[in-house]
């Protein structure tokens, strides 16, 4: 059941309604609230001096003084704005209108009064009619208890032998008036506030939420195994916002769901359980269920529970890192390798105070890893913020499936997101909880090991990413052009525009190499792991993509080698001829080289590909490599010469045309995973067998986009994707064996 308790210090999430015109029987109160306060409230006792006083004559009160229709006006209409003006504003407005500022102060105080009591009249009444209604339907009960018959044998009915449906009525009477009793309880507590209308739902206005797919055009889902288990039915395209019906209950639910997360974030033994081999903590379910019985309901039949916790001290303010979560735009960009699409349906509160204390905001986003074999995960959820003291903030987002009963979802949030606490010298500690339940029987085996470890979607990957850009944040604000920052950048503009085009470059790579249902991937030929998908996209109108139709083909394979060994073969210009077939054995040249994190391999690079055959001319790369415990990144995309100068010399970076390719390399399971599966495959190496999946080996998604046609009007041929899908076997079989040879 609903405690009112709870909103005593969230008055402030709900939202301002109209009012009903007054009843007849209080308009002679109103009109003596009128002339009250259109008087100055100047009616202090005036004594007058000891010389003119007269023993025998008694003090005068002075006059009242009538404000002019003009003052009342402006003043009604500051008392909109601002019921309680301060000694500047009430200065400032006794001065406009001629009115000393203590007259100004009795009249907002006399204002004030008369709106309270007019709520208070207005409430009395509404809960005097519901009193009325209820007694009615208590009589009704009490007479038809008083002439009920027994079915059987015709005689006066004993107790508890009343119809089903009498039944049902008594119950519904006793939900009414504890309903009533609860927004009675809020009422109490709004004072001088308008109380919300909810209609009902069947007549509520919605938003329906069209989720542009930009230059992907309009598509539908992918053709992942087993994705159609539930019809495929797109959340991000079909949802839509709450009805005001749904908003009492959603400021519960999020109410109930900060008080979860930071008892999540705070406690340990027994709710948390650590593992034996030191790999991190396990929430133990039955001790969730009891500390928390309400949350928001059983677990779906077909479910399972993923649940993690991890820490960490990352280089930004704890102002910032609000802003950013709380900023749909901000949060899609700085986590663009987990949030494929996000979108912001309604925000039931911006928060007081100037800041986001108390903000609530209705969103939808879908989750994806780098791969197309692994399902994105959609959520409609609320997303709430609340500060808990001094420099102690915590961000928490809760599922609203139970909003949307005809709506199917594989995945839902429970009380999920992170507690950040202000340190010196600008760093904040944050503490991420990630609680989902969720039906990944769709995920393909090389990457079930990496899903059920947590890695993929788990806490510890959302704080890697978080502390991995919070450097690259740092580095892109940096002043001065660091000491580890080599060749052609001159000035700290030119760094500035060469990191803000890599960050477009990144975002657009991770934005198309994933399963988002806004993508529509066909598979070429064979059916085993490392089949080509390709898909195809018309660029028209935009200034950062070359126009044309653009063909997109993506991978991903098992290599029984170290992630990192793969990243630093990936990453390394001197081993580029080994795999990058476009760059014809040419010699490659770092040109520039940008540090932006403590890891080596976080880095911004401009490379030279001087071509071995000399009617050709150089070409260059624009690179970025990035990596963190969870997974690594190697982007690259060609670059015209003369659009680099422009940047390089601090110009604007999002007019240069970009086509990204590269790489994605993640874990292939948790380190000491016992849980080996074997992949057999019809296409692995040897024919037999497999290899062991989850033993300390790699994942790699190779993604490549390439202008087949320069017309966006033309039709693909069969050609371009026959040649796309040779030239990406092609790499898989140079980067297996050029691997293979070093691990070797």
């Amino acid at each position: 059941m609903f405690q009112p308790n709870m909103f005593e210090s969230h008055h402030h999430l709900l939202e301002m309604a109209g009012h009903k015109p007054p009843e007849n029987n209080e308009m002679d109160h109103l009109i003596r609230d009128e002339e009250y306060e259109s008087k100055s409230g100047t009616d202090i006792m005036e004594p007058t001096s000891g010389d003119d006083q007269d023993p025998n004559q008694r003090p005068k009160k002075k006059r009242y003084h009538r404000h002019t229709q003009h003052q009342i006006q402006e003043m009604e209409s500051f008392f909109k704005e601002c019921p309680h003006p301060d000694d500047k504003q009430r200065k400032e407005l006794g001065r406009r209108l001629g009115l000393e500022p203590l007259q100004i102060k009795f009249w907002f105080q006399n204002k004030r009064t008369q709106m309270k009591s007019q709520h208070e009249r207005h409430e009395n009444t509404n809960l005097r009619n519901e009193n009325e209604k209820l007694r009615a339907e208590n009589v009704r009960y009490k007479e038809a208890l008083t002439n009920a018959t027994c079915p059987n044998c015709g005689g006066p009915a004993a107790i508890g032998e009343m119809s089903f449906d009498e039944q049902h009525l008594r119950i519904e009477n006793v939900r009414l008036r504890e309903e009533i009793d609860r927004i009675s309880g809020i009422a109490a507590k709004y004072v001088g506030k308008p109380m919300l209308s909810y209609p009902h739902l069947s007549s509520a206005s919605s938003r329906s939420l069209d989720l542009g797919v930009g230059s992907y055009g309009t598509q539908t889902g992918g053709n992942i195994p087993g994705e159609n288990i539930y019809g495929a039915a797109d959340l991000l395209r079909s949802v839509s916002g709450p009805t005001d019906a749904d908003k009492p209950m959603i400021i519960e639910l999020a109410v109930a769901a900060m008080e979860e997360l930071i008892r999540m974030a705070q406690s340990g033994e027994p709710l948390w359980i650590s593992c034996s081999d030191s790999s991190g903590e396990i929430l133990s379910e039955e001790e969730y269920v009891r500390t928390f019985p309400r949350g928001i309901g059983p677990k779906p039949l077909g479910f399972k529970s993923e649940a993690s916790r991890e820490s960490a001290v990352v280089i930004m303010n704890h102002v910032n890192l609000v802003e950013i979560l709380m900023d749909v735009d901000q949060w899609s960009s700085v986590f663009a390798s987990i949030v494929s699409r996000a979108m912001t349906l309604e925000v039931l509160s911006t928060g007081v105070a100037g800041n986001y204390n108390g903000a609530l905001q209705v969103m939808t986003a879908e989750f994806q890893v780098p791969s197309p074999l692994v399902p994105t995960r959609e959520n409609y959820f609320v997303r709430y913020c609340k500060q808990h003291g001094e420099g102690i903030w915590a961000v928490v987002d809760v599922s609203l499936d139970n909003l949307r009963p005809t709506s199917v979802s594989r995945c839902r949030r429970r009380p999920s997101g992170c507690l950040i606490q202000e340190l010196p010298n600008g760093y904040s500690k944050v503490t991420w909880v990630e609680h989902v339940e969720v039906d990944d029987r769709s995920v393909h085996n090389i990457y079930k090991p990496l899903v059920n470890s947590g890695l993929a979607f788990g806490a510890k990957r959302w704080v890697a990413t978080l502390d991995r850009q919070c450097e690259r944040l740092a580095s892109v604000m940096a002043n001065s052009i660091a000491a580890g920052d080599v060749g052609v950048i001159s000035s700290p503009k030119g760094r500035k525009s060469m990191l803000k085009l890599a960050e477009r470059m990144l975002m657009s790579f991770c934005s198309g190499v994933g399963a988002s249902t806004a993508h529509t991937w066909t598979t070429l030929s064979g059916s085993g792991a490392d089949d080509v998908r390709v898909m195809t996209r018309k660029s028209m109108d935009d200034p950062g993509r070359p126009p044309g139709i653009v063909l997109s083909a993506a991978t991903s394979f098992w290599l029984p080698v170290p992630p990192k060994t793969v990243f630093d073969f990936l990453r390394d210009e001197n081993s580029r001829s080994e795999w990058d077939i476009l760059s014809n054995g040419g010699l490659v040249q770092e040109m520039a080289h940008i540090a932006n994190g403590r890891d080596p391999g976080n880095s911004v690079s401009l490379l030279r590909v001087n071509s071995a055959n000399s009617s050709q001319s150089n070409m260059l790369i624009l690179q970025e490599s990035c990596s963190d415990s969870t997974g690594s990144f190697v982007v690259y995309a060609p670059v015209d010469i003369i659009a680099m100068n422009v940047v390089l010399s601090g110009g604007d970076p999002d007019y240069v045309a970009l086509l990204p390719s590269g790489f994605a390399i993640l874990p292939d399971g948790p380190e000491n995973n016992n849980n080996i599966i074997k992949n057999n495959n019809n296409n692995d190496e040897g024919g037999s067998g497999g290899p062991d999946v989850g033993n300390g080996g790699s994942l790699l998604t190779v993604a490549f986009q390439i202008l087949v046609d320069s017309v966006p009007t033309a039709k693909l041929s069969l050609g371009s994707v026959a040649t796309v899908n040779s030239l990406i076997k092609c790499t898989v079989e140079r980067i297996k064996g050029a691997v293979s040879c070093d691990g070797a």
